[in-house]
């Protein structure tokens, strides 16, 4: 049986790095924004929380066309604060595990359906690509050891899962909020993380790989809208 699970999609942030004039969430990949992509491959989720700072009222504007139920949740020290106090505010109301994406990640379609019916805590890793990566160090079983801006065995793409009461809050970012629950399990995926503009410029390529035939392109009607007609 599937655990109760929100999603938290962290789009807060201002993508200054990325130097395409907006945040991360808007930039287009091929013709759809990447808050969209991301929408489409969390379609199975009932409650998906999306965390808004920089440029909200756009984010908040483009998430509703497709997911007019999901949950906004305001990170209004977005300028402080990283990526884990996102987490935080996404998880704190939601189910009892809080499985965390970030706004400037994408996932293989087939991983992610991987990563949603992954049961219990988990942490993400892909092979190293991205230019300003936080690398994981694992065991001969695949569990995560560590993190380190310096060397590691995969790079640590932002997908994890934790339960509600272990997202505490900090500052910094979401492998600070892992840390202290480590080992993990550790579920390898093909996943692209756009920092910079080389990264972008691999995420284009990236999806050109799918097969993008079983991704809906139209509205998202929530499970919660169709029993209540």
């Amino acid at each position: 049986m599937q655990t109760a699970k929100s999603v938290v999609i962290s789009c807060a942030g201002i993508g200054s790095r990325l130097g395409l004039g907006t945040t991360k969430a808007l930039i287009n990949i091929h013709g759809k924004s990447l808050i969209r992509w991301q929408l489409e491959l969390f379609q199975e989720a009932e409650d998906i929380r999306v965390v808004v700072g920089f440029e909200a009222q756009k984010v908040i504007d483009e998430v509703r066309q497709y997911r007019p139920d999901a949950i906004f949740v305001f990170n209004h020290n977005y300028f402080e604060t990283k990526t884990g106090a996102s987490y935080h505010l996404g998880a704190r109301d939601g189910n009892a595990y809080a499985l965390a994406c970030d706004g400037d990640v994408l996932v293989h379609p087939d991983d992610m359906k991987k990563l949603w019916e992954a049961q219990g805590e988990w942490i993400a890793y892909a092979d190293k690509m991205s230019e300003d990566a936080v690398f994981v160090r694992v065991d001969e079983q695949g569990a995560v050891l560590s993190f380190s801006r310096e060397a590691g065995d995969y790079e640590w793409t932002g997908p994890c899962c934790l339960k509600k009461e272990h997202v505490a809050y900090t500052s910094g970012y979401v492998y600070n909020q892992l840390e202290p629950h480590l080992p993990l399990p550790g579920i390898k995926i093909r996943a692209c993380d756009i920092d910079t503009y080389a990264d972008y410029e691999r995420a284009l390529k990236f999806v050109e790989s799918w097969d993008c035939r079983t991704l809906v392109s139209e509205p998202f009607v929530g499970l919660r809208h169709l029993h209540s007609r």
